[in-house]
C-alpha cells in the first residue's frame, strides 16, 4: 500500500491563497467592468479608450520629436499632415509587425535595410531627402 505524502512547502500556503481569490472573483460574477451591463459594450468602451489615449500620445512623442529639430508650429502641421496612404501603410506595417513572429522579423528586417540604405548615402544627402520630405508633408 503507498502512502500519500503530504507537502507542506511554503507555496502551499501561497497557491492556497491565490485559489481563494481566483474563487472570489469567479464568484462576483466574471463581469468586464464598465458602465454597461452588456460586457460586449464595455469592452467596447475599453477599446476606444485605449485606442484614444494611444493616438493622443504617440502623436505628441511625434511633435516633441519633431519639435526638437523644426520649429513646434512645422513639427505639427508635418504630424497632422499625413497622407492617407502614409497613415494605412503605417497601420497596415504594424499589424503585421504585431501579429506574428516573422511578420516582426519581416519589418524588422525591412527597417534596418532602410537604415542601412540611408546611411549607405552621404549624410548630408540623406539629410536633404529626409527634409524634403518633411517640408513638403508640412506645406500640404
Amino acid at each position: 500500500m503507498a502512502r500519500k505524502i503530504a507537502n507542506k512547502a511554503p507555496t502551499d500556503h501561497t497557491a492556497k491563497k491565490f485559489r481563494e481569490a481566483a474563487d472570489t472573483v469567479a464568484k462576483s460574477g466574471n463581469t468586464v467592468p464598465g458602465p454597461s451591463t452588456n460586457p460586449n459594450t464595455n469592452l467596447i468602451i475599453h477599446d476606444i479608450a485605449l485606442r484614444s489615449v494611444g493616438r493622443i500620445v504617440r502623436l505628441t512623442l511625434e511633435k516633441g520629436l519633431l519639435s526638437r529639430r523644426y520649429d513646434p508650429k512645422q513639427a505639427k502641421a508635418m504630424v497632422e499632415n499625413r497622407s492617407v496612404i502614409q497613415t494605412l501603410a503605417a497601420y497596415g506595417v504594424t499589424k503585421l509587425a504585431t501579429r506574428s513572429l516573422p511578420g516582426a522579423a519581416f519589418v524588422g528586417g525591412g527597417l534596418l535595410a532602410k537604415t542601412l540604405y540611408d546611411r549607405s548615402k552621404s549624410r548630408r544627402a540623406a539629410q536633404r531627402a529626409g527634409d524634403k520630405a518633411l517640408a513638403e508633408q508640412a506645406e500640404e
